[in-house]
């Protein structure tokens, strides 16, 4: 049986190639699973995704299973707990900009009537699809992910620079980035 084409940024590790084929890329419009990662793509700033990857239940568990309202509620007594819980990255202030984040999502929500309908316009509300031959030709941001970032600095996010806004767009498919040989991509041709 021939062997599935995947991209080769995911063939490290299984946990890897079961987030490429399962989720990556995949359009995802529950606001719920966006702050997600919305919080794991700020985390992953500096490191690797497989780093985040590998320890996504424990922030699951660590962040109230990313659920905004109660992350939003977060003091000092809940900050200094999760600088000591190993099972997270261990970052003051990716901690702190977490539950200021999760505040201004709120905050999106209300004014939006979701935080889906807030991110998905900056692509129309539907997924840009691009042709990718290589990894090589994957950029690290475009003028979209510069124009979430700004906005939402504007609006007092931390952690949102427009790399990171690139994969936020990535992950949750607002934009697919898989290369033109991938068996993810060759469903949506």
């Amino acid at each position: 049986m021939k062997e599935k084409v995947r991209c080769g940024w995911c063939l490290k590790e299984q946990v890897y190639i079961d987030y490429h084929d399962k989720e990556w890329g995949q359009p995802l419009h529950d606001d719920q699973k966006l702050f997600e990662f919305l919080v794991l793509e700020s985390f992953q700033a500096g490191l690797s995704w497989l780093t985040v990857l590998k320890k996504r239940d424990n922030f699951r568990k660590a962040f109230a299973n990313f659920d905004a309202k109660k992350v939003a509620k977060f003091d000092q007594k809940k900050v200094d707990a999760l600088l000591q819980d190993a099972g997270i990255i261990r970052n003051k202030l990716k901690i702190e900009a977490a539950i200021n984040n999760a505040k201004l999502y709120l905050d999106i929500q209300k004014e939006f009537g979701s935080f889906d309908k807030y991110v998905w316009g900056f692509v129309n509300h539907k997924p840009i699809v691009n042709s990718r031959k290589s990894l090589k030709d994957i950029p690290a941001s475009v003028a979209i992910s510069d124009a979430m970032s700004k906005d939402m600095g504007k609006r007092g996010f931390k952690f949102r620079g427009s790399t990171i806004c690139y994969a936020f767009m990535q992950a949750v498919g607002m934009v697919d980035d898989h290369i033109d040989d991938c068996w993810k991509k060759s469903k949506k041709k």
